[in-house]
C-alpha cells in the first residue's frame, strides 16, 4: 500500500485507487504518472508516509511515519489529482431556482437611503412644513376678491417683510376699516379701504405722495408767483415729483419746514384748527428777555383778531444782545408768531419752523425736498385721526 501511495516508476501507468495527489499527470498512453501528490488520508498523503521509488537504494524515501495531513476530506471531494481531465468538483450547493440563498449582512446597508435623501435635498431643497389651512375669508365684510392680499399690501407700504406681516395679522395687530383681521388670504382695495397696524394707519394708495421742503428765506409759499419771485415750484423737478400743493403757508422771510402733498383729506385736517396740530418754531429776538414773558404768552396775548397763546415756551440759547427761544403753538393764523412777539415788545429777528406734528426738519439742507418715510407718513396720518 505504501508503494501505491508513493512515487512509481516513470513508465508505470498504475492508478492509485485512493490517491488524488497534486503531482499526478497524464502519461503518454492515457495512463497517469504518479508524482509526489496528496492522497486521501488525513494529511498530505493518506498512507503512512512517502513510499520509495522502485530501484531506489534501501532506506531512501522510506516512510517518515504516520503523519497527520492538513485536510480530512476524501479523495473524491478533495484535490484535483486522479480526476478526469476537464471534470469539476461538486463545489458549493446552489440554491433552488426562484429561491435566494442565505444573505450575509452588508456593512453600511442603510447608507444608500440617506445618500438618496441627501441628493434629493440638494436638488429640490429641504422639505418645508405645510402651513395649516386657513378658514374661508369670504365671510368677512372687508374681503374684496378683486383686491390685493393684505400681507402683500403691508409689505409694499414698508411695514415689514411679507412673512413678518403674516405674523402680525395672525397676532391680531392689523385692522381693515376698523375691523380686526386675523385670517391670512384677506384681499383689500388699496384705494378705498383703510388699514391700521398697531393703531397706526398705513398709506396704501401709491398715487398719494408726501414731501418735506426746507424753505429758505425769501421764497414765496405758492406754486406760482405773478411777480416772478422765487416760489415752491422752483425747487421741484417735474420728472421726479408729482403735482403737489403746500400744506399751510410760511411768510416770505420765515424759513423751515413746509409739507407738500397731493392728499387733500390730510391737508384739510392739518390746516383745520379743530385738530390742533402742534407746530414748533425757533425765534431769535433782541435780548435780554424779561422774566414773565413766557407766562404771559402761555396765558394768552390779545391781538386784533382775538386771543393767541402758545402751548410751550422755552429758552434755548442766549448770546450778548440776542436770545433764541423755542415756542410751540397749534394756531395757524397768518404771521401769528411775529405778531405775538411784537405785542410783548420783542420783535422777531429771525424765524424758522422746525416741526409740523410728528415731522421734523432735522438736518435737512435748505432748498431741498425729501420724500417722507412710511413711518413718518403713518405718524402724520395718526396725528389727525386718519
Amino acid at each position: 500500500m505504501a508503494a501505491s501511495h508513493g512515487k512509481s516508476e516513470r513508465g508505470g501507468g498504475s492508478r492509485s485507487p485512493q490517491g488524488h495527489g497534486k503531482g499526478s499527470k497524464a502519461g503518454p498512453k492515457g495512463g497517469f504518472r504518479s508524482g509526489p501528490g496528496k492522497s486521501s488520508g488525513s494529511g498530505k498523503g493518506s498512507g503512512p508516509g512517502k513510499g520509495p521509488r522502485a530501484g531506489d537504494a534501501p532506506g531512501r524515501g522510506q516512510a517518515k511515519g504516520p503523519a497527520s495531513g492538513r485536510g480530512t476530506g476524501s479523495a473524491t471531494a478533495g484535490g484535483k489529482a486522479g480526476a478526469r481531465p476537464g471534470a469539476k468538483g461538486p463545489g458549493k450547493p446552489k440554491a433552488a431556482a426562484g429561491q435566494k440563498g442565505p444573505q450575509k449582512p452588508r456593512a453600511f446597508a442603510g447608507v444608500d437611503k440617506y445618500e438618496r435623501r441627501a441628493s434629493a435635498i440638494k436638488e429640490h431643497g429641504p422639505h418645508r412644513r405645510r402651513r395649516p389651512k386657513n378658514p374661508p375669508v369670504d365671510r368677512l365684510e372687508v374681503h374684496d376678491e378683486n383686491g390685493v392680499r393684505l400681507q402683500k399690501l403691508m409689505a409694499q407700504a414698508g411695514v415689514a417683510s411679507r412673512r413678518v406681516c403674516e405674523e402680525m395679522i395672525q397676532d391680531g395687530r392689523v385692522s381693515v376699516d376698523e375691523q380686526i383681521v386675523t385670517e391670512l388670504g384677506v384681499r383689500v382695495d388699496p384705494a378705498l379701504q383703510v388699514v391700521h397696524v398697531d393703531g397706526m394707519r398705513i398709506q396704501t394708495d401709491e398715487k398719494l405722495v408726501y414731501y418735506a421742503f426746507n424753505k429758505p428765506a425769501g421764497v414765496v409759499s405758492t406754486m406760482e408767483d405773478p411777480d416772478g419771485r422765487r416760489c415752491v415750484s422752483d425747487y421741484l423737478d417735474p420728472r421726479k415729483h408729482e403735482r403737489v400743493f403746500h400744506v399751510g403757508r410760511l411768510d416770505v422771510e420765515t424759513e423751515g419746514l413746509l409739507l407738500l402733498t397731493n392728499d387733500g383729506e390730510l391737508t384739510n385736517r392739518l390746516t383745520h384748527p379743530s385738530y390742533e396740530v402742534p407746530k414748533t418754531y425757533l425765534v431769535q429776538v433782541h435780548g435780554p428777555v424779561e422774566k414773565g414773558i413766557g407766562n404771559r404768552m402761555k396765558e394768552g396775548i390779545r391781538l386784533e383778531d382775538g386771543i393767541a397763546k402758545v402751548d410751550d415756551f422755552r429758552l434755548v440759547d442766549s448770546t450778548p444782545g440776542h436770545v433764541l427761544i423755542e415756542v410751540v403753538l397749534h394756531s395757524g393764523r397768518n404771521r401769528i408768531v411775529r405778531r405775538m412777539f411784537d405785542a410783548v415788545d420783542h420783535p422777531v429777528e429771525k424765524l424758522a419752523r422746525t416741526h409740523v406734528g410728528p415731522i421734523a426738519i432735522g438736518d435737512q439742507k435748505q432748498g431741498t425736498v425729501r420724500k417722507l418715510s412710511h413711518t413718518e407718513v403713518g405718524n402724520l396720518l395718526a396725528s389727525v385721526g386718519m
